[in-house]
C-alpha cells in the first residue's frame, strides 16, 4: 500500500471514530431537538397561529429534564445505535473524503485555497456520505421521536430495517432522502469550510496561534453558520421521516422537500421552519468541536508516528483519543443528573 493511500485510509478510520464518539456525546442533544421539529406539527394542538403555545417540552433545558423524568436517562439515549452507525458511514465519508475532494479540484497549499473549492468539495463529500447513511438515519429518527408511553414496532435497530423494508420495500428505507442529501450538502459545505476558513484567516491575520482556543473560536462560527444553514432542511428530514405511510408505503402528509417547506409555512410560519434551533446549535457545536478537534488531533499524531513508521504508536494514539471522548460523554451524564436534581430540590 502506497503512502498516500495509507494516510487516506487513515483520515476516513479516523473520521469515523472520531464522529461516532461525537454522536454519543451529543445523542441526549439530538433526542430534545427531534422532540420539539415534531411538536405541535402543523399547529394539530391549538387553534391559534402560535405554534410555540401550549408547548410540551417549553425549550432545551426544560424539554430535556421533562424527557428525563418521564423516561430516564435511557430516554435521552434512545436511537443510539443507529446514531452511532449513522456516523460511523456518514461522517466517515464526508470528513474523510473532504481532504482528498479538495486535492482533485486543485487545492495543493491548504492555508489559501479558495473558499468555494472548501464548499464545493464539502458538499460533494456531505452529499455522498448522507445518501449511502439515510437508512441508519431513518431509524435514529423513528426511536428518538417516541414519546413517553408511546410504543415502538421495532424491537432494536435491525428489526427495525428489516421491518421498513418488509413494510414500506426496500426504498422504504430512503425515506427522506431528499432533504437529508441537501441539509448533508449544506452541512459540510458550511461546517468544514467555515472551520477551514475561520482558521487559516485567523492564522494568516497573525490574530491567534495554532492552539486549543483558535479551534474554539473557529468551531463556534463554524456550529453557528452550520446550524443557521441547516435547520429548515433537518426539520423537513425530521417530518418526512417520521410520517405517516398508508398500506402502499405512499406518504400521506409531505410528497417532497418543496412540499413539506410549503405547509411547514403555511400552518406554522417561517419560525415553523427553525423549531428545535438551539439545541440544533448546541448539537452542532460540540459535534463540531469534538470529532473535528479529534480529527485534527489524530492525524497530526498519527503522521508524526507515520514518520517514524510506527504503526503500534498510531493505534494507541487512535485510542486514547477515543477514551478521552468517552470520558467527555461521562462528564456530560453526571452534569445532566446534577441539573435534574437541583431542578426537583
Amino acid at each position: 500500500m502506497s503512502t498516500q493511500s495509507s494516510e487516506n485510509l487513515t483520515r476516513f478510520v479516523l473520521s469515523g471514530i472520531s464522529n461516532m464518539c461525537g454522536g454519543a456525546v451529543t445523542n441526549p442533544i439530538d433526542v430534545i431537538k427531534i422532540r420539539m421539529q415534531l411538536e405541535n406539527e402543523l399547529g394539530s394542538k391549538h387553534s391559534s397561529k402560535n405554534i410555540f403555545k401550549d408547548r410540551y417540552y417549553k425549550g432545551f433545558i426544560r424539554g430535556g429534564i421533562r424527557i428525563f423524568s418521564e423516561e430516564g436517562l435511557r430516554g435521552l439515549y434512545k436511537g443510539l445505535l443507529p446514531s452511532m452507525m449513522r456516523e460511523g458511514s456518514y461522517s466517515t465519508i464526508r470528513l474523510g473524503a473532504y481532504e482528498p475532494l479538495k486535492v482533485k479540484l486543485g487545492a495543493t497549499d491548504i492555508a489559501h485555497t479558495p473558499l468555494w473549492k472548501k464548499i464545493v468539495a464539502g458538499a460533494m463529500s456531505g452529499t455522498i456520505g448522507s445518501a449511502i447513511a439515510t437508512p441508519t438515519d431513518l431509524v435514529k429518527v423513528r426511536f428518538q421521536a417516541l414519546g413517553p408511553g408511546k410504543k415502538s414496532e421495532y424491537r432494536h435497530t435491525f428489526h427495525a430495517f428489516w421491518k421498513i423494508a418488509q413494510k414500506e420495500g426496500v426504498r422504504g428505507l430512503w425515506t427522506g432522502v431528499g432533504p437529508t442529501v441537501q441539509r448533508a450538502a449544506i452541512l459540510t459545505a458550511a461546517q468544514i469550510p467555515s472551520y477551514d476558513h475561520t482558521k487559516h484567516t485567523l492564522l494568516n491575520a497573525q490574530l491567534m496561534e495554532e492552539g486549543p482556543a483558535l479551534h474554539g473560536v473557529s468551531s463556534v462560527i463554524a456550529g453557528f453558520v452550520t446550524a443557521l444553514s441547516t435547520s429548515p432542511f433537518d426539520v423537513v428530514k425530521t417530518r418526512m421521516m417520521n410520517q405517516k405511510k398508508d398500506a402502499s408505503g405512499k406518504p400521506l402528509v409531505y410528497r417532497n422537500t418543496i412540499h413539506c417547506i410549503g405547509k411547514i409555512v403555511r400552518h406554522e410560519g417561517l419560525l415553523g421552519l427553525y423549531k428545535g434551533f438551539i439545541p440544533n446549535w448546541m448539537r452542532i457545536g460540540p459535534h463540531t468541536i469534538t470529532p473535528i478537534f479529534g480529527w485534527y488531533e489524530s492525524r497530526v499524531k498519527v503522521a508524526e508516528d507515520y514518520a517514524q513508521q510506527s504503526a503500534c504508536n498510531s493505534l494507541l494514539v487512535i485510542a486514547t483519543i477515543t477514551l478521552k471522548l468517552h470520558f467527555t460523554l461521562l462528564t456530560l451524564q453526571r452534569g445532566l443528573l446534577v441539573v435534574v436534581d437541583y431542578t426537583k430540590g
